[in-house]
């Protein structure tokens, strides 16, 4: 699943899609996660017949099964320690310890949502038989293809899907196809989604962004030295790919507060005494698109990257004062827009970002109605920008994931279908939501999720390098 760009950039998430880059902080409340049910009993068992008979899609020769993942990784999901808070009620498929609905994601998208009503009158089989025909169709002409037409937002696939397949290999522990009363949800839909892309992207994959907080680690956490994606991204850059971690945090002039966020991966490296060839492939790009830093051979700490040596023409053209009026425009409004909500704030002003936090407790959804106020009053910005719901504050930042992740690839030489970004806000308000147009996308509910899917990566990595692909 490679996701594109959106064409209403102020209607609700969608799964490709794009517009303004959007950022992300940590939480406080989150809404009820989305529920699709049968609209009656007797779709249930019109479903139960349809999945008894068969399609006579499903009787066609298939293709050649795809590289899985092993029995014994999904076991490890329903396996986790008894002391991990969130596994304490982990007894079945449906509540395993990572691949579970955990509250933490606002679920919004146009594909997801519209393979939800589909399932109110296809079996599982059929969604994803009519899936796969409609995205080999959009990838061939994305403007005037039939799935365009049902999902107008869509953008473009960067890569190939075999959805089939990886709903074929989901249902095999999670019962998709055997149950009757209760459809998939969406985030079981998500699921398979980030199956097909984890699969697609293995054998070409070069560079693999992940976002921050609520992706690699808890909102709020760092990486410590126990964390289980430390090995997780040396895995992968022992393997040749790159790794970078993009987040909105930003702290121009001090690499030593980046690294303080992820000392344990920077420690690991020292610890190791990975050669430079490896830790060369390590960036850290902070501000969302406004700060590069790598390992400094010689120091092993993270070092800036100079702008000259990264930034795109269009980066290095903003100029302060552009830069200060978009800041302070995006300041009033958000002093505006919690002055109208009752909400006292206190305002946080930054080189690259002006934000509010709250004085008083206050709820998602007051949150999400000021970035969502700010994003439509600054629409009409000359420069691009990140209005985002952090959860705990507001915050507006130049430029956006999108950009810098374009600038990275083109000073890497790598292209769309050869890049995976991870993150776990690809909403109207999360600042994952951009990178959908410049490059494929795994989207997570919490950093559980995000071990499962590269390890998952990586045993697909290491199965084409031992069985490569001949013509």
């Amino acid at each position: 699943m490679s996701f594109g760009s959106i064409t209403a950039p102020t209607s609700a998430g969608s799964w490709v899609a794009t517009g303004q880059g959007l950022c992300k902080r940590a939480r406080i409340l989150q809404p009820r996660a989305v529920a699709v049910h049968a609209s009656s009993a007797q779709q249930a068992t019109a479903i139960q017949q349809r999945q008894s008979a068969g399609s006579p899609e499903q009787h066609q020769p298939s293709k050649p099964a795809p590289l899985q993942s092993s029995p014994e990784l999904w076991h490890e999901l329903l396996g986790a320690d008894e002391d991990e808070p969130f596994n304490a009620r982990a007894r079945s498929a449906s509540d395993a310890a990572v691949l579970r609905r955990k509250g933490h994601l606002k679920e919004q998208d146009f594909l997801i949502e519209f393979l939800l009503r589909m399932h109110e009158t296809h079996t599982c089989q059929e969604v994803f038989q009519k899936l796969d025909k409609w995205i080999v169709e959009h990838r061939q002409d994305g403007s005037r293809s039939r799935l365009k037409r049902m999902v107008p937002t869509l953008g473009c696939f960067f890569t190939p899907l075999r959805l089939v397949e990886a709903f074929q290999e989901y249902d095999r522990f999670f019962a998709l196809s055997r149950r009757t009363y209760v459809p998939p949800n969406f985030a079981e839909l998500r699921h398979i989604l980030n199956i097909a892309q984890v699969h697609a992207s293995a054998q070409s994959l070069k560079l693999c962004a992940f976002d921050a907080d609520g992706t690699l680690y808890a909102d709020g956490h760092h990486i410590e030295h126990d964390n289980q994606m430390v090995s997780l991204i040396v895995s992968l850059m022992r393997s040749g790919v790159y790794v970078a971690i993009v987040t909105a945090a930003g702290y121009p002039g001090e690499a030593d507060r980046f690294e303080q966020r992820i000392e344990g991966l920077v420690n690991a490296f020292r610890r190791l005494r990975l050669p430079q060839v490896i830790t060369d492939r390590f960036f850290v790009m902070g501000g969302e698109c406004n700060y590069l830093l790598r390992i400094d051979a010689s120091t092993k700490q993270l070092a800036f990257v100079p702008d000259q040596a990264w930034k795109s023409p269009l980066m290095m053209s903003w100029s302060e004062e552009a830069i200060s009026g978009l800041l302070d425009s995006a300041q009033l409004a958000l002093k505006q827009a919690a002055g109208k909500l009752c909400l006292p704030v206190e305002v946080i002003r930054k080189p690259r970002a002006v934000g509010v936090v709250p004085k008083q407790a206050t709820v998602y959804e007051v949150l999400e109605e000021v970035a969502l106020t700010v994003q439509h009053q600054l629409v009409d910005s000359p420069l691009p920008f990140c209005a985002f719901n952090g959860g705990q504050d507001v915050f507006v930042d130049i430029g956006n994931k999108s950009i810098g992740l374009e600038a990275l690839m083109k000073h890497l030489d790598v292209s769309p279908p050869q890049v995976l970004h991870v993150g776990d806000r690809f909403t109207i308000s999360g600042n994952d939501k951009a990178t959908r147009d410049c490059c494929c996308i795994v989207w997570v509910a919490n950093p559980e999720e995000t071990g499962f899917f590269i390890k998952l990566l990586l045993n697909d990595i290491r199965a084409h390098r031992a069985q490569p692909y001949i013509e």
